[in-house]
C-alpha cells in the first residue's frame, strides 16, 4: 500500500515534465494589470495622494493594493514635485524622477536599486525600448543626459539651452523627442550618436506636451495660449495644421499656464484626446481624418494637466484620477487612496505581470502604435 501510494505521487510530480516531452503546450501564466502611479505628481502637493508609488489593480476594477516607499520627507521640509516616470518589462525596472533625483525600482522585489542627483535637476525622464538608456532633461535647464539606466551614470549630454522639460524615445529606439519650455522647436535626436539630426517646427508658441504616431511621421504638440493643439511633420519639419477646439473658451487654470496641457493618441491612432484646464474636460479627436475633427467632450471632477491610455487602448488614464472607457467614453472607476482620498497625478503607467515578473510596460507619454 504504502508503494502504492508513492508511485502515485511520483506520476503527479512527473506528468507536467511528460506532457511537455511529448510536445504538449503549458498553461499560460494568467496576467495580471497593474496601474502604478508615482505621487505627489500634481506639484508637491500631498492631498492627492501623498508621497510613494501607489500600485492599482487593474482587473478588479482599480482596487488599491499598496504604496511603494520612494523617499522620505524630513520635517520641515516640502515634498518633492514628482516630474515623470518610466518602466520597461525587459529589465524589469520603475524609473521616477523629481525635481532633484531619479531612483531606479525594480518591478518583481520593489526595491530601490539606485538613486541618483544631477546637475540642474532633473525633469519628465523617457528610457529606450530596450532598457538601457534613460534621457533625463535638466529642471527646464540647458541640456538633457544620456544615462546608463543600470547604474544610473551619465554617459553624455546634448545642450539646446531650450528650458528642457519633456522627452519621447521613439518606439523603434532610433530617435529621441525632445521639447524645452522656451522654445517652439521641437528637437530630434539620433541615439547611436546622441547628437541632434532633425528640427520640426517652429511652431505658433513654447512647446508643452506633445505625442507622436508610431511611424514618426507625425507629431501632436500643445503649445502656450492654445485651446487646441498644433501638427508637425516629423519628416519635413514643417507645421501643417493648428487645430483650435470649438464650443469651450479658454478661462484661468489651477496650474501650467496652458489652456490645454495634456494630449494623447490611442494606442490605433484614431483617436486624439486633449486636456482643457479651465473646463475641466477632455476634447476627443478623429485623427483618421486631416485635420482631425473634434467629436465629442468628457468632463471630469477636477483640470487636466495630462492623459495617458492603458496599454490596449481600452482604457484613459487623465492625471485627475478618473479612468474612462475610451470606447463609451465615460468614467467607470477614479482613483482613492488607502484611506480613501482622491488621487491625482500627471505620472502613471501600466505594468502587466505573468509568473509575478514584468512582461509589459506602458508609457507615460500616450504616443501612437502603428507602425
Amino acid at each position: 500500500m504504502q508503494l502504492r501510494k508513492r508511485l502515485i505521487w511520483v506520476f503527479f510530480l512527473l506528468a507536467p515534465a511528460v506532457r511537455l516531452q511529448l510536445g504538449a503546450t503549458p498553461r499560460p501564466e494568467k496576467e495580471q494589470h497593474r496601474l502604478y502611479v508615482a505621487v505627489p505628481g500634481i506639484r508637491n502637493d500631498l492631498e492627492y495622494g501623498g508621497v510613494g508609488l501607489l500600485v492599482y489593480d487593474i482587473d478588479s476594477g482599480y482596487k488599491f493594493i499598496k504604496r511603494i516607499p520612494t523617499w522620505d520627507v524630513p520635517p520641515g521640509q516640502a515634498a518633492e514635485n514628482v516630474k515623470g516616470i518610466a518602466a520597461n518589462a525587459r529589465t524589469g525596472k520603475l524609473y521616477v524622477s523629481t525635481i532633484k533625483r531619479v531612483a531606479c525600482f525594480d518591478l518583481t522585489t520593489e526595491k530601490k536599486v539606485w538613486e541618483r542627483t544631477y546637475d540642474g535637476g532633473s525633469d519628465r525622464l523617457a528610457i529606450s525600448p530596450d532598457g538601457k538608456i534613460l534621457y533625463v532633461p535638466s529642471l527646464e535647464g540647458p541640456d538633457w543626459k544620456v544615462v546608463d539606466a543600470e547604474t544610473g551614470e551619465v554617459l553624455t549630454k546634448i545642450n539646446l539651452d531650450s528650458g528642457a522639460h519633456n522627452t519621447i524615445y521613439g518606439p523603434d529606439g532610433s530617435r529621441v523627442y525632445l521639447a524645452g519650455l522656451r522654445s517652439p522647436i521641437l528637437s530630434v535626436a539620433d541615439t547611436k550618436t546622441h547628437t541632434v539630426v532633425n528640427q520640426i517646427g517652429p511652431f505658433s508658441n513654447s512647446i508643452r506636451p506633445f505625442t507622436i504616431n508610431g511611424s514618426q511621421t507625425l507629431c501632436f504638440v500643445n503649445v502656450n495660449e492654445l485651446l487646441g493643439f498644433e501638427v508637425g511633420d516629423c519628416k519635413t519639419g514643417r507645421m501643417l495644421y493648428r487645430v483650435e477646439v470649438t464650443g469651450y473658451q479658454k478661462g484661468p487654470t489651477k496650474r501650467h499656464g496652458c489652456p490645454s496641457h495634456g494630449i494623447a493618441l490611442t494606442p490605433d491612432e484614431k483617436e486624439l484626446w486633449l486636456a482643457d484646464s479651465a473646463n475641466s474636460s477632455i476634447h476627443v479627436f478623429d485623427v483618421t481624418v486631416m485635420p482631425p475633427k473634434q467629436k465629442t467632450s468628457i468632463k471630469l471632477r477636477d483640470q487636466p494637466g495630462w492623459i495617458t491610455f492603458s496599454i490596449d487602448g481600452a482604457r484613459a488614464y487623465p492625471s485627475t484620477g478618473d479612468v474612462i472607457d475610451t470606447s463609451t467614453k465615460r468614467i467607470v472607476a477614479t482613483l482613492e487612496s488607502e484611506t480613501g482620498k482622491h488621487v491625482e497625478s500627471e505620472k502613471l503607467l501600466e505594468v502587466v505581470f505573468a509568473g509575478g515578473r514584468p512582461v509589459r510596460a506602458g508609457d507615460q507619454f500616450a504616443i501612437g502604435h502603428k507602425p
